[in-house]
């Protein structure tokens, strides 16, 4: 039987608290390249990070589906299934932020997994440093650590949506749309700041959180993603609307 410690004081015992627990982030890590998976787990590990490796796609489908993890990061190349393969399943069951692992310059693979739900991509080879950055950046947009930006009330309306900041959801007409995390901070930037131009370098920057390339269009992909979830307005007008040259704009709420 665990026992609460007690200190003595002027009116008696008084319970201690234990220190809290601090729980590390989990991680599971997809794929067959053995070498690499026990190169990150040790550096991971010096990380705070919790990581698991499996090295088939099944495997990996299971473990994703029975436990519980903070970020998945997948290899295209699998021998048993393709990634895409395993990541369309995931999308089915869980909306937990996904990285994928893709070939060097192969821009079809990275498009493809955008669309199916990734929220990142890194092409191999990649150094472990850029993979944990990318990591950190979304474990930080999936409020690990904040559960809300401080100062603001958790819920807000904005028409037919509530954006939910503290469980990172939102609804249309009180149902749940299952977003990836990506898309929830996409829709929470636009519905916080209706009818303002948000220029595509200040989305990358702030929501992917790495710099802005020209012709990079992994964030042009996450907003035709999102467009296509959160369907048009009650008066059938667009939600979001592109501005030549710049970025977006979400539409005022009717």
């Amino acid at each position: 039987m665990t026992r609460t410690p007690f200190v003595a004081s002027d009116s008696g015992s008084v319970p201690v608290q234990a220190p809290a627990v601090i729980e590390r982030p989990k991680i599971l890590l997809i794929d067959d390249d053995q070498e690499l998976c026990q190169l990150l787990r040790t550096r991971f590990a010096s990380e705070g990070l919790d990581l698991k490796t499996v090295f088939l796609g099944k495997e990996g489908l299971r473990c994703a589906l029975e436990s519980s993890f903070a970020l998945i990061v997948l290899d295209v190349m699998l021998p048993d299934m393709r990634g895409f393969e395993v990541l369309m399943e995931l999308r089915k069951h869980t909306l937990t932020p996904i990285i994928m692992l893709t070939a060097q310059g192969d821009e079809v693979d990275r498009i493809l997994g955008l669309e199916l739900g990734a929220d990142d991509y890194l092409p191999k080879p990649f150094s472990t440093r850029e993979l944990l950055a990318r990591m950190t950046a979304i474990l930080r947009r999936s409020a690990w650590k904040v559960p809300f930006t401080a100062g603001k009330p958790p819920k807000f309306l904005s028409g037919d949506l509530e954006i939910d900041r503290a469980l990172r959801i939102v609804l249309r007409n009180g149902e749940q749309i299952k977003l990836t995390s990506t898309e929830f901070d996409l829709t929470r930037s636009f519905c916080e700041a209706p009818g303002e131009v948000l220029t595509r370098e200040l989305l990358v920057v702030k929501i992917l959180e790495r710099t802005f390339v020209p012709f990079d269009r992994s964030i042009d992909l996450h907003i035709s993603n999102l467009r296509r979830k959160l369907g048009p307005r009650p008066d059938g007008y667009e939600r979001i609307q592109s501005v030549r040259g710049i970025g977006y704009l979400y539409v005022w709420p009717a």
